[in-house]
């Protein structure tokens, strides 16, 4: 019998609360992804590509499962406070009736046990089958291919998603449960009473509201203006207002309530009840609702970032070489020739590199043109990093014309062309970022010249920053493309070979990158020579990719679960405190279908708040973020991320509206039992 009504009762409350349930489930299906995260292909491949810092990120994992577990404590204990309030006068009834209230204790134990149990038996196999599905897609999109994908199951995984997941469920149930259990019999079959509305003076209220809408938009100006994340100080400026700002406008949010209801047309049908219900609801709870809605910025800011990081990497540094070999050209071509590798080559071609012979005793270098030319640039942070390493531009690292329009023409770019007393500034991009790029280009354009064996050279307009090696053979952090013979002089002869090979485009469609490049260097590992891989660079980019997103969009679904949790079940116990107005409005004549509509008016204005305040204030963050985390190939992109992540923003705003109405269907059924125990009164 006690078997029995557990499993009734556990039933029956999954019905009632099935968004609930189904918000937990999401949540152990996150748990599970973010503990399996060595499991999935691209992280297999980066293990033997970038072991090291794989082995940082994976011992990031219990940090976020600790910091997760904090959070989900919390949904779990406003779902069963929720769940409690609306049950308060079963177990009044059954306490009536004679049950113990150990047994009710036992009984209440035994639903969640079950419950936790169905929960992880529908959450794990999801979680699973979204793995493998993120792993697949992942390394599809990775350019690994999906035919060497193995179904994986990580049996640790989903035996700490269990325990944790239980650990938080019996502990927030113990909290609830002796609360509950310790009411008398009276408090708990009596009605909720409504709470009293907070008095609020009109001119302090306006205050607040003002006060926040300007520490808000400080917030915002100086995320934008400045660089948060490179400065602790001014990080907590910006903290400080945004989040104070948040809680000022709650609080300071309901006069726009009175205001509205002022209004000669606002008093008709169901209006006042509706509106008096919201002002209630926000100027009872704005703190509560202050905290959804920054969470909700944090979701929308760890979306939006992690996925436009996702598409947008590798934007600025598209790759056209796929091997680089260092040494004699000759020895090169023989060995692999004996490799027979012509079937895969497309194209190979030398890059010849090498130091300026002037004597710096005797000046025989001079940058100050160019020095000048970047100090009458207006006012920026790239001005004053350029003029800093420009003191220090006193050895000029040469390149060969010739070798690098060999790889402008391999990306489809027009070839640079220049007379013999004219050379072009040459950058790789990890010496490089969006502010320093526009001012050099800015300076490049008043034309300055560089002095190289008392000799000048005007400098070209165009900035030369394409990678000259596969990956990091040899970086410069200022050097000069000039012409062949101009290079043989200035360097007497004695320069570095880089033989680079663009692979064959037919053979990579076919075989796919991945899997084309693990033959080629299986063969060459045989060898003695010395050469590095595209594998090395695109492993180095799918890390910080993997990094920013695994990590960003798995705390944006906690951080949103968590959000909306609170504010769903916030509303569902005002409503179920203030019941008695529903049951009197019902008596007074008011048809069930107008007093469901006053309460999902409530629920649409009582989320959006929160949601567009958060939406609106994401993009900021976003950017915020971009400046302040993206690697170096992405700085200087603020504006494409922040564009990218406005689409992830609107999907997510669509999910919230999904959340929204189903919010609402649980609103009509408590509606719908007030309905009936009028029918019972009557």
């Amino acid at each position: 019998m006690f078997f029995e009504t557990v499993r009734k009762n556990s039933r029956k409350n999954r019905k009632e609360n099935g968004l609930l349930f189904v918000s937990l489930i999401v949540s152990i299906a996150a748990f599970y992804i973010i503990l399996s995260l060595e499991n999935q292909d691209v992280m297999v491949f980066l293990k033997k590509m970038e072991s090291d810092a794989v082995q940082k990120l994976l011992l990031l994992i219990p940090v976020l499962y600790g910091i997760s577990l904090f959070f989900l404590f919390f949904l779990v204990y406003f779902s069963d406070r929720y769940r409690m309030e609306q049950r308060s006068h079963e177990m009044g009834i059954y306490l009536m009736f004679g049950m113990g209230r150990r047994k009710l204790f036992a009984m209440l134990l035994a639903e969640d046990i079950w419950n936790s149990i169905l929960s992880l038996a529908a959450g794990i196999p999801i979680a699973v089958l979204l793995s493998e599905l993120i792993s697949m897609i992942t390394a599809k999109a990775a350019g690994m291919g999906i035919v060497g994908h193995r179904f994986t199951f990580s049996l640790s995984a989903a035996l700490w998603t269990a325990a944790g997941y239980f650990a938080v469920r019996l502990t927030a149930l113990l909290f609830q449960s002796i609360k509950t259990v310790r009411k008398e019999i009276t408090q708990l079959l009596s009605q909720s009473q409504d709470k009293r509305h907070r008095d609020h003076r009109t001119c302090f209220t306006a205050i607040q509201l003002a006060a926040g809408f300007f520490m808000l938009a400080a917030a915002y100006l100086r995320a934008l203006k400045v660089n948060a994340w490179r400065s602790p100080g001014e990080m907590a400026v910006i903290m400080v207002l945004g989040i104070g700002g948040t809680f000022l406008i709650f609080r300071g949010i309901g006069i726009v309530f009175d205001m509205y209801l002022k209004q000669k047309d606002s008093n008709k049908g169901l209006a006042v009840f509706t509106f008096r219900q919201i002002q209630e609801t926000i100027v009872l709870r704005p703190d509560s609702i202050a905290v959804s809605s920054l969470l909700m910025l944090a979701a929308f800011c760890c979306f939006g970032y992690g996925c436009a990081i996702g598409v947008n990497s590798g934007l600025n540094n598209r790759h056209v070489i796929d091997y680089t070999f260092e040494g004699e050209p000759g020895q090169i071509k023989r060995e692999l020739k004996q490799l027979n590798l012509d079937e895969f080559t497309e194209e190979s071609f030398q890059v010849k590199t090498g130091p300026f012979k002037g004597n710096k005793s005797e000046g025989a270098f001079s940058g100050a043109e160019l020095y000048e030319a970047v100090k009458a640039q207006e006012d920026s942070q790239g001005r004053e990093v350029l003029l800093n390493n420009l003191q220090y531009f006193d050895e000029p690292y040469l390149i060969s014309l010739s070798g690098y329009n060999r790889i402008l023409k391999l990306k489809g770019d027009e070839p640079l062309r220049l007379k013999s007393r004219q050379a072009a500034l040459y950058t790789s991009r990890e010496y490089s970022n969006g502010d320093i790029d526009r001012t050099m280009k800015s300076a490049l354009k008043t034309r300055p010249a560089v002095e190289m064996n008392h000799e000048r050279y005007e400098l070209s307009k165009t900035y030369c920053q394409e990678n000259i090696v596969t990956d990091r053979s040899i970086t410069i952090s200022y050097g000069l493309v000039v012409p062949d013979p101009v290079f043989e002089q200035l360097t007497e002869g004695q320069f570095h070979s880089y033989w680079n090979i663009k692979l064959k485009d037919s053979v990579v469609r076919k075989k796919g990158l991945l899997q084309t490049m693990t033959d080629i260097n299986a063969r060459l590992d045989k060898t003695s020579l010395k050469y590095e891989s595209y594998l090395k660079s695109m492993g180095r980019q799918l890390f910080y990719t993997a990094a920013a997103s695994y990590t960003t969009i798995y705390l944006g679904v906690i951080f949103l679960l968590i959000a909306n949790t609170v504010l769903g079940v916030q509303f569902l116990m005002h409503q179920q405190q203030t019941g008695k107005r529903y049951h009197m409005i019902l008596r007074l004549g008011c048809c069930c279908k107008y007093l469901c509509e006053s309460a999902r008016r409530q629920i649409r204005w009582f989320f959006l708040l929160p949601i567009s305040a958060a939406a609106f204030g994401s993009l900021f963050g976003i950017r915020s973020m971009a400046s302040g985390f993206a690697a170096s190939d992405m700085q200087g992109r603020e504006g494409i991320l922040t564009a990218s992540a406005v689409p992830v923003i609107l999907l997510v705003c669509v999910i919230e509206l999904g959340y929204i109405v189903a919010v609402m269907k649980m609103s009509d059924k408590q509606i719908l039992r007030q309905t009936k125990l009028k029918r019972d009164d009557g």
